[in-house]
């Protein structure tokens, strides 16, 4: 194992096995009619003494029926996190096989390693491992927690991936945000060295632990190589364009001209390392899109492929609405930019905004900017993020290619 990190030590004894005393007993209000992972606190009732935040816990119903066993966290919304609504031991054991048929699905049924060294290893609830993310990046491995349970089996899950990748260098973090709310401290080492990865045969450059959370988005990969079979002989521009994804493909097909706009001198940085790393020249402007747009509008610009994938808009259900309201103003100036019959591709990765609110802003966006819209196709990250069909909120990334008259 390279882990370059000390490892904090991890609870003690909070994995049980089959001969340990019995698991503290969490009751729900109500009879159990979902399967979803997620039991939220208004459904639980207060046991009695309260477990740690993160203890694994056996779930019984209203009836005392049994429904499960999972992570029980008092401090968080979500009370339960079920792993299982079976008897078993969830022990190292569980935790290896629910983390070797997460890889094996990446490697022996997607076959990703013939396209690329980048890609989700873990996807939290579509692997069954709700409030764990993990991201392979050549030979380092990104660590999200999500979960205080899943935090306090750090060790365990650590040596799982080890297991599997022994040269692996690891690194993980925790959102503040996440942190808080779930109630632990997760103590986040130095960052890695940057690293080099491929994918359908380009390389970019991957920094781990700046505040671009993993460093790379893996998840628009499928959604980059199709922008790119748009973009022969055009004049494209990629807003919110980050590490310069979506313009390099675009300039590595055969675009005449590209420009890409990112606020963010830090990852524009980034963008233009990529771009020299490919011989792929790229026009990097650092500005705010909305101002730019305006500007570019005034000065009649125009462009024949435009890509608007920005960051994530809120983590909060309140502020759903003023969210769509930015999405609508800045899809509404990217439309104005667009040539008639011109390909606009715009994306969301905010989850709480559902792919209906996100189409009808398109709809609303276009008639604002007087102008109709063919959508050609509606995608999601890529298969290295599954979603189970009974939890519909891991699928997150909404991508709309639009042909714009």
């Amino acid at each position: 194992m390279r882990d370059l990190y000390a490892t904090a030590p991890a609870d003690a004894a909070i994995l049980p096995h089959m001969n340990t005393p019995a698991l503290p007993l969490v009751r729900l209000k109500t009879e159990r009619r979902s399967n979803h992972p997620w039991i939220f606190q208004k459904m639980v009732e207060k046991p009695d003494p309260k477990p740690k935040p993160g203890s694994i816990v056996d779930i019984e119903d209203r009836t005392g029926a049994f429904v499960g066993r999972g992570f029980y966290n008092g401090h968080s919304r979500i009370a339960l996190r079920v792993l299982t609504p079976h008897n078993e031991a969830v022990d190292q054991a569980f935790f290896e096989r629910r983390i070797v048929h997460a890889i094996g699905l990446r490697l022996d049924v997607l076959k990703l390693d013939q396209i690329t060294d980048a890609y989700r290893l873990i996807h939290s609830e579509g692997d069954d491992l709700s409030g764990l993310v993990v991201d392979r990046f050549a030979d380092t491995l990104i660590i999200e927690y999500f979960s205080a349970g899943m935090w306090r089996i750090r060790d365990q899950i650590r040596r799982a991936l080890v297991a599997q990748f022994p040269e692996a260098k690891l690194y993980w973090f925790a959102e503040e945000h996440v942190a808080k709310q779930e109630s632990f401290d997760c103590s986040t080492p130095d960052p890695p060295a940057p690293t080099q990865i491929i994918e359908h045969g380009l390389k970019f450059k991957v920094a781990p632990g700046l505040k671009h959370k993993t460093g790379f988005f893996a998840d628009q990969r499928d959604n980059r190589r199709s922008l790119g079979s748009f973009s022969p002989g055009k004049r494209v521009l990629d807003l919110c364009c980050n590490s310069g994804g979506f313009a390099i493909y675009a300039k590595a097909a055969g675009a005449d001209e590209v420009i890409a706009i990112d606020l963010d001198e830090e990852v524009l940085e980034i963008a233009q390392a990529n771009a020299k790393l490919n011989r792929t020249p790229v026009k990097f402007k650092q500005a705010d899109i909305f101002h730019w747009l305006r500007d570019a509008a005034i000065n009649r610009e125009q462009f024949d492929v435009v890509v608007l994938d920005p960051a994530k808009m809120t983590r909060d259900r309140e502020q759903v609405i003023p969210a769509l309201k930015k999405y609508l103003d800045m899809n509404k100036l990217a439309m104005g930019v667009t040539k008639p019959g011109g390909i606009l591709l715009t994306c969301s990765c905010t989850g709480l905004v559902s792919e209906e609110q996100f189409l009808d802003m398109i709809r609303r966006a276009a008639f604002y900017a007087n102008r109709s819209v063919q959508i050609l196709d509606v995608r999601g990250a890529g298969a290295d993020h599954p979603w189970l069909a009974h939890v519909p909120e891991s699928r997150y990334l909404k991508a709309v290619f639009c042909r714009v008259m």
